[in-house]
């Protein structure tokens, strides 16, 4: 089997149960040890999860904390990253957020702006969008529930995005690079994420500096699709070089 499609079928079986070991890596796929412990060793290198003493965890164990824990990493730079986005938007627009700590903390943000009509698969973005007397239009997307991190995802959530069109699409992501571009943990976050860019004029992506010093597994799209970007600091010079590139706006919070 070709090392590629080995570390992806890794990652498979570490996403279904827990705790791999090198012995069982190695008997599954008919290699050696060291090949399993290079394997590991790459996949560890690129964020997709964590070696342990003789094995590897998952990496929902190993890559993402909680959704609620998230919240308060970084959090000021979130906030600010947040602030300087909803300036962005103007009164009728319309707009599709996906689920993150960040777009929920624009969320709280944008309650109290001209009126939009906001569509979204998280309840927590929802929710923050319809306190006090807010005027938003909100359009919550169904599908399947995901309770952790406030979510839908599933079929029916791409089914149920694709009958709307929106002026921004407005997302985060889990890592960027500038071959792969933005990047997510989970595939079913990635797929949304996808569905959203695709029925809307503009993409807009906030997300803190340490998203572009990460890889993840899932690919969302290229940077060549995003508009603009709010970030909270000076980004990598590969990120201010596509941003030229593709005339990308960069905005820093």
């Amino acid at each position: 089997m070709v090392a590629a499609y080995r570390r992806e079928a890794i990652l498979t079986l570490a996403n279904e149960g827990s705790e791999l070991s090198v012995d069982e890596i190695a008997r599954h796929f008919d290699v050696s040890r060291e090949t399993v412990r290079r394997d590991l060793k790459y996949l560890q290198s690129h964020g997709l999860l964590r070696r342990v003493h003789g094995g590897a965890l998952p990496a929902q164990t190993g890559w993402e904390a909680a959704f609620r824990e998230r919240l308060v990493d970084n959090a000021p730079a979130k906030q600010g990253i947040a602030r300087a986005a909803a300036r962005l938007f103007r009164e009728n627009d319309t707009l599709m957020i996906d689920t993150g700590t960040t777009t929920s903390m624009l969320a709280a943000e944008l309650a109290h702006a001209p009126r939009l009509t906001v569509i979204t698969n998280s309840f927590d973005v929802a929710s923050r969008l319809g306190v006090g007397s807010s005027q938003h239009r909100i359009h919550v997307i169904g599908g399947e529930f995901r309770s952790e991190s406030q979510q839908t995802l599933g079929s029916a959530c791409l089914e149920q995005i694709s009958r709307y069109r929106a002026d921004h699409a407005i997302i985060s992501c889990g890592g960027a690079d500038p071959v792969d571009g933005l990047m997510d943990y989970d595939f079913e976050d990635a797929m949304v994420a996808r569905a959203m860019i695709a029925q809307a004029a503009r993409l807009t992506l906030i997300a803190d500096r340490t998203k572009f010093e990460r890889v993840a597994m899932a690919k969302v799209c290229g940077l060549d699709l995003v508009d603009r970007i709010v970030t909270d600091a000076e980004p990598p010079p590969w990120l201010r070089e596509a941003a030229d590139l593709h005339q990308t706006e960069l905005i820093i919070a």
